[in-house]
């Protein structure tokens, strides 16, 4: 497993000798030190005794004897670091060659052959991690600081990102060490760093293989950033490949285009592989019911965050290319679920829909159902009239917070049993779900759904108020009048958003005392507990901060510097009744609600078997 393990001094890991390299494999996280870590670095090599200990690094001596060369494992941002570190001090070292002594004129080449190979095909000793143009950054650097013979170019915002600031940052600090310094004086120092800095010692592990190196990565990386289970299962991956026929740049790859299509939100790739299991958990369960295994579900009941490592390290060591190959199709599925993919899709409208009123908890049914249309014999268009469905339900749940967000998982994967048990195909899946989340149980009642609509419904629930809201407006939209509601702006808030009426603040204004309560402060202190909340005083406006506490006739007469109406008078369906009348009161609010309540008990009535 571990083929040797010496403590070396900087300089013996960056042999002078020209003949072999280190490569970060992209499989790694790009360069994340800043300026914590390099403050940390200095302060400890400067201020410490010679051979101060800076960690370890795990590397795979690769390559051959004409050109070998160490892949790293563990160790990019320290290696990444220090030769940086060593680039700022070359610079200023070589700007006062003319004040080094005889006894120090091999100090620029030997520290110019400890920072290049010529075996290297960046002529680098380092050639760092490509994510994020790690390696153009550092090419351009070199080049700049004239250590590599090749023109390298430089991308835009260079000088924003890590390579360039960590390089920046050791130059300002040895800056500030030798301000009011001069020549010899100048020379002295930044040999004496130097020396600090190749002095200071490093514990270098070589491994044979990728497996061993993982192996020991895992459990010696208990520091910085902590790993998450998806890291962890890319770590297994790329240990399993050669096991499984497999290279590790193509499990790279393919991991690459599933986490892309997953988005960047780790919330969210983290809700995929529990839902992916979730959803396919008796399949995935089959190679593990083995002659002695009683268990129906040997990998797990459900799939939770404390359970989800071991159960994909288990998918992961089994068979590793059928994993890849069936993750990746779900993958894909969950893009379009997510709307990650931008690509028009025959079910985007819907799940726009269904995104709206956060139906994520049943991603896992339709990924199911979208994976297997074929063998359920599914149509897209009933695929479509099924996302709408779900739009229905969560309207009712979100809206009554019934079954509870915990049951929720059990309901969607208890219809997948029942398809599966069942072997139900066409109009009898379809059957089949209606009949299962229609059930007491499973779905809120009309009469719990009407009394949560009457009550104070954006307290409960603003997300879903929202939408109800929203969709009550777009009912009455034509191609030529449509407006986006969701529309959001450079800060990533809504355009459109919630307008009360009679505003929500303690501190009434007194216009609205006088017209709401007849000046009785008391009484509408009483009725901005009782009402203001409900559906029948919220609408949908834009520039919700502009009309604020303002009296009902100047919200409802609002205009934009265009002399556009930005209050009641904007033009939606929904704000129409309002905008015609001259006062608002409890009566007002009353009637509204109680027409609202029919209007979308009707819209959002549950289908029955």
């Amino acid at each position: 497993m571990i083929q040797n393990v010496n403590k070396y001094h900087i300089y013996e890991i960056l042999s002078s000798d020209g003949n072999f390299y280190y490569t970060i494999p992209k499989y790694q996280r790009e360069y994340t030190w800043s300026y914590r870590e390099w403050e940390a670095l200095y302060d400890d090599i400067s201020e410490n005794d010679d051979e101060y200990f800076i960690g370890s690094i795990i590397c795979i001596p690769l390559g051959d004897s004409i050109n070998p060369y160490m892949e790293v494992i563990d160790g990019q941002q320290r290696l990444t670091t220090i030769s940086l570190f060593l680039t700022a001090i070359y610079t200023r070292l070589k700007e006062h060659k003319d004040y080094l002594g005889e006894d120090d004129e091999d100090v620029l080449p030997s520290l110019r052959k400890s920072l290049k190979s010529k075996n290297s095909p960046n002529e680098i000793k380092l050639v760092p991690q490509v994510q994020n143009s790690n390696r153009d950054d550092f090419d351009y650097l070199l080049n700049e600081v004239g250590l590599r013979k090749a023109t390298a170019p430089k991308h835009s915002y260079y000088a924003m990102r890590k390579i360039s600031r960590c390089y920046n940052y050791f130059l300002s600090r040895i800056d500030k060490e030798i301000k009011g310094l001069t020549g010899e004086d100048v020379a002295t120092f930044l040999l004496g760093k130097y020396n600090k800095v190749k002095q200071a010692m490093l514990v270098k592990i070589e491994v044979s293989s990728h497996s061993d190196a993982y192996t020991l990565f895992e459990s010696l990386n208990n520091r910085g950033t902590p790993l998450t289970a998806i890291d962890l299962m890319k770590n297994l991956i790329m240990a399993r490949a050669e096991s499984h026929n497999l290279t590790i740049d193509d499990c790279y790859n393919r991991w690459k285009i599933l986490l892309t299509n997953l988005s960047e939100d780790y919330s969210i790739q983290e809700r995929f592989f529990r839902q992916y299991y979730n959803a396919f958990k008796h399949r995935l369960n089959e190679p593990f019911q083995g002659d002695n295994e009683r268990k129906k579900d040997p990998l797990g009941i459900v799939a939770t965050r404390s359970n989800l490592l071991n159960i994909f390290e288990s998918l992961i060591n089994k068979n590793l290319p059928l994993f890849l190959d069936d993750i990746l199709r779900c993958g894909e599925i969950y893009s379009w679920l997510i709307l990650q993919d931008s690509t028009e899709t025959t079910y985007r409208k819907a799940l726009e829909d269904l995104d709206h009123i956060q139906g994520a908890p049943s991603y896992l049914l339709l990924m199911y159902i979208i994976r297997n249309k074929e063998e359920l014999n599914i149509t897209d268009n009933q695929i479509n009239q099924l996302i709408r469905l779900l739009a229905i339900y969560f309207v009712r749940r979100n809206i009554t917070d019934y079954p509870s967000t915990r049951d929720l998982t059990r309901i969607f994967m208890d219809i997948i049993s029942k398809i599966e048990e069942t072997k139900s195909v066409g109009n009898d899946v379809m059957t089949l779900i209606i009949g299962t989340l229609s059930t007491s149980t499973n779905c809120a009642s009309d009469e719990k759904l009407r009394s949560s609509l009457g009550g104070d419904i954006y307290k409960e629930n603003v997300g879903a108020t929202r939408y109800i809201l929203c969709k009550l407006a777009e009912s009455a939209m034509t191609q030529e009048t449509w407006t986006d509601l969701w529309q959001r702006n450079d800060k990533n808030v809504f355009v459109w958003t919630i307008e009360h009426i009679f505003p929500e603040g303690e501190n009434i204004p007194d216009c609205w005392v006088d017209m709401i309560a007849n000046g009785d402060k008391q009484l509408a202190g009483k009725y901005l507990a009782e009402y203001t909340h409900k559906i029948g005083n919220l609408t949908i406006t834009g520039y919700n901060s502009s009309l604020g506490n303002k009296s009902f006739v100047e919200k409802r007469e609002r205009k934009n510097k265009e002399g556009h109406y930005i209050g009641y008078k904007n033009g939606l369906e929904i704000n129409r009744e309002i905008a015609a009348k001259d006062i608002w009161t409890i009566e007002d609010i009353k009637n509204r609600t109680s027409n609202l309540i029919e209007e979308l008990m009707e819209i959002y009535k549950f289908p029955s078997e």
